[in-house]
């Protein structure tokens, strides 16, 4: 993707949607379960029989069925485009142990967006990553990295912790934490999907080195999961010996 070009213009480009047709995962969910979840409702779907479904749904709340069983439940109500399911998936989701949480969150995004491009008429694309979003913008994780690998100065993390916020703000994103360990700094924040997230960030750190030239210009961004410190040492480790 060229720098100038953003996440919305791409998603309109292969899919040719509405912002209305475009739904974002809220919650943040391991990417390995998500595959695991679409990829079990993909054959599902193949031999589902509605009406056997719905018979079937009271089995959700007993406590003798067994979790495997409640997935499989919660993921074939996910597939029938009825208020009911909906409603059924959403009454669980209220009571399901932590072993379901995830799942049942799953189920009822895909049956809201299934029952949304019924009545709506229009089809609806899921954008889903590990840390997931609010609203149109998605979560993400940027790591940060002092110049030299000198250790942040109190005076160095009070202009990040002012211009990054700053800077985000404009354009409608959010910084929700911004933490810091000798020359490594991580932000989590929030982005809208229209605005070219890695010249946001490029724009951010050029303000901050305007104070003395103390980031990096390269930096780490995912939006799949939280790094640890740890993590990201060894990740950098293993960049300098390739």
């Amino acid at each position: 993707m060229e720098e100038s070009e953003n996440l919305y213009d791409k998603l309109q480009e292969l899919f040719g949607t509405t912002p209305g047709g475009f739904n974002i995962l809220e919650q943040q969910i391991d990417i390995d379960l998500q595959m695991q979840y679409f990829d079990y409702s993909r054959k599902v779907k193949k031999d589902l029989i509605p009406e056997e479904v719905m018979e079937a749904s009271d089995k959700l709340f007993f406590e003798k069925t067994d979790t495997d069983q409640k997935r499989e439940l919660l993921v074939k109500l996910a597939s029938v485009d009825e208020v009911k399911a909906y409603r059924i998936i959403e009454k669980f989701c209220d009571i399901a142990p932590d072993e379901l949480k995830e799942w049942a969150a799953l189920a009822f995004k895909e049956s809201k967006m299934m029952l949304e491009s019924k009545l709506l008429d229009e089809n609806q694309v899921l954008i889903s990553t590990g840390l997931g979003g609010i609203g149109l913008k998605l979560r993400y994780f940027v790591v940060l990295l002092g110049r030299d690998e000198n250790e942040f100065s109190e005076m160095q993390k009070r202009i990040i912790k002012s211009e990054f916020p700053y800077i985000l703000k404009q354009c409608g994103s959010e910084v929700e934490k911004i933490v810091f360990s000798e020359f490594i700094a991580t932000i989590m924040a929030v982005v809208p999907i229209k605005i070219p997230i890695k010249a946001l960030f490029e724009e951010a750190i050029f303000e901050c080195n305007t104070y003395g030239n103390f980031l990096e210009e390269n930096f780490i961004i995912t939006n799949v999961k939280e790094l640890s410190f740890k993590e990201i040492k060894e990740f950098l480790r293993n960049k300098q010996d390739i």
